[in-house]
């Protein structure tokens, strides 16, 4: 059964001589001179490259721009069965992203189509944001703005990162790398995750429950994928358990925490705070959107991966992919 499936795969891989079209269904936030230079090879081979300026609005819209497509790359916008059952040439989707939560990846397996992401390409940058939103709530530096802009004379006072509890949740690449990061500030470092890593031991941390990083943090920050058991793993109970002067930090996915239960939590003063890159979809948000009535919550758009640096290394590895499957040795495959 295994070779069969494997002959099946190779049947739908072309050969180099193949001539594909490559349908960028959206943007993928670098410059033209930088795209240019990366598609050079793949057009220099005769292969058709066209990318959309904006995403589509419509399903109808979506189905009419990828439906010939050899190979979709895509970033963040989804990518589900109604509109690839209309795919009949697809052979390969290569994902500009790490998390692949939003492409339907059992209906490609069960066609056999490539499916690859970008692994680490925003590291460094989601750690940084997720660090830098800790300094903020914890040295209140949004909430001294407002008062200053208000015309206000008394100023909240804030408090340091140094022997705080940092409670990581996931120590995957990213985890690590605010570990790391961490640990420069002098911050006890605790984790919760699936399995230990040698390194997160080397760098000090100490595993503990899911239960312990809760109830013991001064700061919780999400690292970890979006899955069947990771839906709302941070819901109203576990919420419940935080310290009155705990934050809580999300850079990873948005349907990992229940936030109405967490705007709940800090409307209530429960928690201290919170700092959310990441939603159940894409932004823009409804005007009543739970968190926007949130008391000391720092919201941003879904930013933490989009720096110059990060969004061209992801291009290089986007491209890399396809070159790497013409030539038979596929990588960054899920």
């Amino acid at each position: 059964m295994k070779k069969k499936k494997r002959e099946i795969l190779m049947s739908k891989t072309p050969s180099s001589r193949s001539r594909l079209k490559i349908v960028i269904m959206e943007p993928l936030g670098i410059s033209e001179d930088a795209f240019k230079a990366l598609t050079m090879l793949l057009k220099a081979d005769g292969h058709q490259i066209i990318a959309y300026a904006d995403k589509a609005e419509t399903k109808s819209a979506l189905i009419e721009r990828v439906q010939d497509a050899d190979v979709i790359v895509l970033a963040n916008q989804r990518l589900t069965q109604d509109v690839l059952q209309h795919c009949h040439h697809l052979k390969m989707v290569d994902v500009a992203f790490t998390g692949v939560d939003h492409v339907d990846v059992d209906y490609l397996k069960a066609n056999n189509v490539v499916i690859c992401n970008a692994a680490n390409y925003s590291t460094h940058a989601v750690a940084e944001l997720a660090i830098g939103l800790m300094i903020d709530l914890k040295r209140k530096i949004s909430e001294c703005q407002k008062s200053l802009l208000c015309g206000e004379s008394q100023f909240p006072t804030g408090s340091e990162l140094y022997h705080q509890t940092l409670g990581i949740i996931g120590t995957g690449t990213i985890g690590l790398q605010v570990a790391k990061i961490a640990k420069a500030f002098g911050i006890h470092l605790i984790a919760y995750s699936r399995t230990r890593k040698k390194e997160a031991l080397e760098l000090g941390i100490q595993y503990v429950s899911l239960d312990q990083v809760m109830r013991q943090s001064d700061i919780i920050s999400l690292h970890v994928p979006l899955t069947k058991q990771t839906v709302c793993m941070i819901d109203k109970n576990q919420i419940a358990k935080m310290k009155p002067n705990a934050i809580l930090i999300n850079t990873a996915r948005g349907s990992l925490v229940d936030y109405s239960a967490l705007t709940d939590a800090l409307n209530e003063g429960r928690i201290a705070g919170a700092g959310i890159d990441v939603f159940e979809k894409e932004p823009p948000l409804p005007k009543d959107y739970p968190l926007f009535q949130a008391k000391n919550c720092i919201i941003t758009p879904h930013i933490a991966y989009a720096t110059q640096e990060a969004l061209y290394k992801r291009a290089e590895i986007v491209f890399d992919n396809i070159r790497c499957w013409l030539e038979g040795h596929p990588q960054n495959m899920i």
